[in-house]
């Protein structure tokens, strides 16, 4: 019987053509099939492109997530509302304090615990497992937001008040001055400090293979228990998280000379 949840036919074809690792151009394919890293029943190749797809995915998901909510804390801790401050101000001291394993850990088990005991209110007993990649993108994304927010903040207090002035003497709404004046040089300016924080995200999705998911530090953690060759997994690993370091300091870059030449 085919799995339900398996992606269409097409797409499984499309995903498989375009995998570097092992798709039909991929590096693995050159090395012997009786090698530890060959793809296919013999090797680990297979499992760690699957690792490194997964630890991508978390963190390109967990990006949004967290920049999106840590605008919305800051524009909190810069409101003239005493509550909205106040809470805002006690969101970042939460996550910010907090060891990120920690979070993780109440996010995995405390929306389980809390999911089963809202369900036993409504009379309904069944067992809740929560997925480790939701439950990772979750937890990284509120530890992702606290931090964001204390960047966007400054961000936000380094942009003059002379532009929102100018918005609104030339009768533009609020939405409008945000969207078109504000966000643009917000952006600019918190670009360098969101790009040391995606880096500290991609380093952070390796804490989530402690409650089972499957990405790149529990993959070749696996494979060299497995195959007693720690030093070579566990340096595959390093590679695989230091290529994505160089290329997100390349696209980091690659924007911020973007804003210059836009100013100019």
């Amino acid at each position: 019987m085919n799995d339900p949840t398996a992606p269409p036919l097409a797409v499984a074809s499309i995903l498989d053509m375009l995998d570097p690792f092992c798709g039909p151009v991929g590096f693995l394919n050159l090395i012997p099939e009786s090698s530890l890293l060959s793809c296919g029943a013999t090797g680990w190749g297979d499992e760690i492109a699957n690792g490194f797809f997964i630890t991508l995915c978390l963190s390109l998901g967990t990006l949004p997530v967290g920049l999106i909510l840590g605008f919305f804390i800051a524009l909190g801790k810069l409101s003239s509302s005493r509550a909205l401050n106040l809470s805002a101000n006690i969101y970042t001291t939460i996550f910010r304090g907090l060891p990120e394993l920690l979070t993780i850990f109440m996010i995995y088990f405390g929306l389980q615990i809390g999911l089963r005991q809202l369900l036993l209110a409504f009379g309904i007993e069944e067992a809740i497992e929560i997925n480790a990649f939701v439950a990772g993108l979750i937890a990284l994304s509120l530890v992702f937001s606290a931090y964001a927010s204390e960047v966007l903040t400054s961000a936000f207090q380094a942009i003059p008040a002379g532009q929102y002035e100018g918005g609104a003497a030339l009768g533009l709404r609020g939405g409008i001055v945000m969207r078109k004046i504000i966000v643009p040089q917000l952006l600019r300016i918190a670009l360098p400090g969101l790009g040391n924080l995606w880096m500290n995200l991609l380093k952070d999705t390796a804490l989530i293979s402690v409650i089972g998911l499957s990405d790149i530090l529990r993959q070749t953690g696996i494979a060299a228990r497995v195959t007693k060759e720690p030093f070579l997994f566990f340096g595959i690993g390093c590679i695989l998280y230091l290529f994505l370091a160089m290329l997100s300091s390349i696209v980091t870059n690659w924007l911020e000379n973007r804003y210059k030449q836009v100013e100019r």
